[in-house]
């Protein structure tokens, strides 16, 4: 029985070596690519049964990867992979055609599968949201709050983190990103939201539960 030909897509290569090695002889890794553009092309050119995708990539959103393969390749399965559990996150790119969306503790098998499959916590949020109307094409998802629609979604995950109380070497190792990368998004919601403080910060996602 043949196992499944699978591209990796994530912009960290320590990230994608370890779940090379971690499948081993599960699946075939036939590529590897670390943002938007160069996954697109790759995938479109080996047509694998599998693309483990993060959701956030340099060049843009995992969505954008999505939208554009299933529009001429809708055999290709896509399992996002991501250290995101943010609701806006999970929607998009399963409305963009992803099968699947699982955090990055998912096991080994459930990896090698790539067909449908949620974490556990996600499962819920996703059936509600899917039981309501979809948006028609193209409409964009309404703004609730303007202050949080300035962050990307990188910045959310930080902002989610440091009002759960994790320091910065913790939001590191739980994103698979630098501490370095980790002040300068700091840096960056701090600015947006004109605040001056991780105490202010912590209070300002508090008030708005993103903890």
């Amino acid at each position: 029985m043949s196992v499944p030909r699978v591209v990796l897509v994530d912009d960290h290569g320590l990230f994608r070596s370890g779940v090379r090695a971690e499948l081993g002889r599960q699946v075939d890794v036939v590529g590897e690519a670390d943002d938007v553009q160069p996954a697109i092309e790759l995938i479109a050119s080996v047509l694998p049964d599998v693309v483990l995708l993060d959701v956030h990539l340099p060049g843009g959103g995992g969505q954008a990867v999505v939208e554009a393969i299933k529009a001429s390749h809708p055999e290709v399965r896509f399992l996002a992979l991501s250290a995101s559990d943010a609701p806006e996150d999970v929607i998009a790119v399963i409305r963009a055609g992803a099968r699947g969306y699982v955090t990055k503790t998912i096991s080994t098998a459930e990896l090698a599968d790539g067909d449908a499959v949620f974490s556990h916590r996600l499962a819920g949020f996703v059936l509600d949201a899917f039981a309501a109307a979809p948006l028609p094409p193209g409409e964009a998802k309404p703004s609730f709050d303007p202050e949080l629609d300035q962050l990307t979604s990188r910045e959310r995950e930080v902002l989610r983190l440091i009002a759960q109380g994790y320091t910065y070497k913790e939001i590191a190792r739980e994103l698979y990103i630098s501490v370095k990368t980790v002040e300068s998004h700091v840096s960056s919601v701090l600015r947006k939201l004109q605040l001056s403080s991780r105490h202010q910060l912590t209070r300002w996602a508090t008030e708005r539960r993103l903890a």
